[in-house]
């Protein structure tokens, strides 16, 4: 099995995977991805390399999504197969400009997609559409800006804006809208459309550094994307929300 290292301090897992001869520390097309931080650094894996399966071990004072366990007990499940796959719902968010006929590019995120006001003292307007059919009644929102999570995500940005979470569907925060839309969590089968009605705006991503600028006429189309997350966890998951 051809095991990748990502973290700060990943290299001190070298020696342990050492003892198991069936393990080959690789640095690229690997077949797993041993994830040694926080949250932050499984989200970054997953960022790089797409659909791998991941072990997150956690070596953080934070954090809910990396197993607690010592690493020689973690990677001694992983060589005995005794370690859990278990799929995430991703999303999948195509950004069109307002002068393209087709998407400028295509995104996706573990966790959310965040679009925030690109200006501290200027408030974000945009419409929002689900499958189609206008939310609040065509008008426009007006606000912070707006996050669109997955059940994963929802413990993270989602719940420190609506002090909840959801363990299936495709969750909607709203940030300080000035008509005081709540958040609302839609089925997974959804296409949610945003269209960009007053900028700037930033859209944000999962932890990811690329960031995208927004202006009047820009649509973000948010939906399942077609591949999960797959990750290694100690025992069986009964919510995508639950800690490792």
């Amino acid at each position: 099995m051809k095991i990748l290292l990502y973290g700060a301090e990943s290299g001190t897992l070298k020696g342990e995977l050492a003892k198991y001869p069936d393990f080959d520390v690789v640095d690229d097309d690997p077949d797993v991805v041993v994830s040694y931080g926080g949250d932050g650094t499984l989200l970054s894996a997953e960022l790089q390399w797409p659909g791998v399966p991941k072990v997150p071990i956690k070596n953080s004072r934070r954090g809910i999504r990396c197993m607690p366990h010592p690493p020689a007990e973690v990677i001694g499940r992983l060589a005995s197969n005794r370690l859990v796959r278990t799929e995430f719902l991703k999303l999948e968010c195509a950004l069109r400009r307002q002068d393209q006929a087709e998407p400028a590019c295509y995104l996706t995120a573990m966790n959310e997609f965040n679009v925030h006001m690109g200006r501290i003292n200027s408030a974000v307007r945009y419409r929002l559409y689900v499958d189609g059919e206008a939310y609040d009644g065509d008008d426009e929102i007006i606000g912070d800006g707006f996050v669109v999570s997955t059940p994963f995500g929802s413990t993270a940005y989602f719940n420190h804006l609506t002090r909840g979470v959801f363990h299936a569907g495709i969750g909607i925060a709203f940030k300080a809208p000035t008509n005081h839309t709540s958040h609302v969590v839609v089925p997974d089968t959804a296409v949610v459309r945003v269209v960009i009605c007053r900028g700037p705006a930033v859209l944000a991503f999962d932890n990811s550094t690329d960031y995208r600028e927004l202006d009047a006429g820009d649509e973000l189309s948010i939906r399942r994307h077609a591949y999960p997350a797959v990750v290694y966890t100690w025992q069986p998951m009964s919510h995508p929300s639950d800690k490792f």
